[in-house]
């Protein structure tokens, strides 16, 4: 008689490995689009700087928004597992839009309105797997997620480097425009091999998820949410054409999340509400971090654009000469190194009784934001014709990506342990509600330094981008100072949460 021999449970790293993986490739299209965004807007479609900004600010508000709906989709209808491989397909399409060569910026609207769509179902259940793997295991929870924002930057890091490369090799070998399409295209082909992998992996990740995910699929709620993402994606359409209707809609959705906050700690547990305050709290000093993490995508590249010298070179010797767009890929290189060492530290310091509390991380990495602006300010000083050496960009980005790991690579660990499980899906999309909120206040900032297009002088155009560098990281101490004077707080409410548990 033959017996069947049952394979041995999935370790939390296998499991880890196969989410990590899946976010890696999402990532990949995400970023080798936002590299280009800006650029195909002001070069490709004719946009003034000021609403090549706001566009793609109020874009990437409503990414961040969307995953408040989609953490709970993911907890109450569809399942965490089922959300997040919708969601991946979702932006698959999205992106395969952006391939399609039209100058229609109805189309483009529409196409990034399906992107809201995806990663508004991807994003929040691929980030409450990682905390469902790791959950009641506090002490490995910071380091995981220090290690899945470094796994993830690898996604992004090729896709920076390789679509503006496409977009300029396709352009120069065909003499057309079609270049920028042709990279969209590839960032949806990432996604592509994301699904792949994750098919193949599946079993890794069978025994985590949420309750629905448990249970068949019903097609009457999947048939409603698809419904909901196609009013969704013109709904979306429509707010990125109307600038006056993008701010109203990111200012209520701010006053709509600090009310259910609030709504949620007044009615919680007396046990849960210490956790919840101490969220709240860090998730508005997460608010201020993305308004000077949007510049990344919108003022710092303009001014890799017009005012940084592409050619890296030592002592007098070319080494290799970037794409203006190539710069953004700065910051997912340094995540990937910084990210290793942050995590062993996190480690070493938990095994001896001495980890920083998330608090005092937070403080850390605004200082770390204030010192990287003030190098891009600073540089303006040894400029040479308006033009900054490369290198500057380089250590401004070291610095400004030790502060994201700081700050928006704990944001995430923050949730998940201050968080009661039980409502860990929806704050996960509270969390990126407040990000988007702040990605279009970072807009608006970032057209303090908006060019007239006449203004084509690196001369001319320097001072403008130093002069909001500089207040940038005039405001970063600024968040450095409020962040130390929350620490007696934050102490009290964390002792009082972990008295709880």
């Amino acid at each position: 008689m033959k017996t069947e021999t049952l394979p041995l449970p999935y370790t939390q790293t296998r499991s880890f490995l196969t989410v990590a993986l899946i976010e890696l490739w999402e990532r990949f299209g995400y970023y080798g689009m936002q590299a280009l965004i800006v650029y195909y807007m002001v070069e490709r479609l004719g946009f003034e700087d000021s609403r090549a900004n706001l566009v793609w600010s109020a874009a990437a508000a409503l990414i961040y928004v969307a995953p408040a709906i989609g953490g709970w989709i993911g907890d109450k209808v569809l399942g965490t597992k089922r959300s997040m491989y919708l969601g991946a397909m979702v932006l698959t399409v999205g992106y395969a839009l952006m391939a399609v060569p039209t100058e229609s910026t109805r189309f483009l609207f529409c196409a990034l309105g399906v992107v809201v769509v995806g990663n508004g179902l991807f994003k929040p259940n691929t980030a409450n797997l990682v905390r469902k793997i790791y959950e009641g295991d506090d002490s490995k929870i910071d380091s995981a997620f220090t290690l899945y924002y470094m796994a993830v930057n690898v996604g992004s890091t090729v896709s920076m480097l390789a679509t503006p490369w496409i977009k300029d090799y396709v352009n120069a070998a065909y003499g057309s425009n079609l270049g920028w399409h042709a990279a969209f295209a590839v960032c949806s082909v990432g996604l592509v091999l994301g699904l792949f992998n994750v098919l193949f992996m599946r079993a890794t990740i069978a025994h985590v998820g949420s309750l629905p995910d448990e249970r068949p699929l019903q097609v009457g709620k999947l048939l409603a949410v698809l419904a909901g993402a196609v009013v969704v994606v013109f709904g979306s359409a429509e707010i990125l054409e109307n600038q006056a209707l993008a701010r109203a809609f990111v200012y209520l959705a701010g006053l709509v999340v600090l009310g259910i906050f609030v709504h949620l700690i007044r009615k919680s547990e007396p046990s849960e509400r210490a956790g919840l305050i101490a969220a709240l709290v860090l998730t508005l000093q997460t608010v201020f971090f993305f308004i000077f993490y949007q510049q990344m995508s919108t003022s710092l590249s303009l001014f890799a654009l017009r005012n940084v010298d592409l050619d890296f070179s030592v002592f007098g010797a070319h080494l290799w000469t970037w794409s203006p767009a190539q710069f953004q890929a700065l910051n997912a290189i340094w995540i990937m190194v910084l990210s290793p060492v942050l995590a062993w530290v996190y480690s070493a310091a938990g095994r001896t009784g001495k980890d920083l509390s998330i608090a005092g991380k937070f403080a850390l990495g605004f200082a770390a934001v204030a010192a990287g602006f003030f190098a891009y300010g600073v540089a303006g000083v040894f400029a040479v014709n308006g033009m900054t050496s490369s290198w500057v960009m380089i250590a401004g980005y070291g610095l400004y990506s030790l502060g994201e790991l700081l700050v928006s690579g704990l944001g995430l660990a923050m949730v998940a342990r201050y968080v009661p499980a039980r409502m860990s899906g929806f704050m996960m999309g509270a969390y990126f509600v407040a990000t988007g909120i702040s990605q279009y206040l970072g807009g608006v900032v970032a057209n303090l330094a908006s060019v007239p297009k006449d203004l084509t002088d690196p001369v001319l155009t320097l001072p403008i981008y130093t002069s909001l560098f500089n207040k940038l990281g005039m405001g970063a101490i600024a968040c450095t100072v409020i962040a130390l004077l929350a620490l007696p707080l934050m102490r009290k409410l964390t002792a009082s949460h972990q008295s709880h548990q």
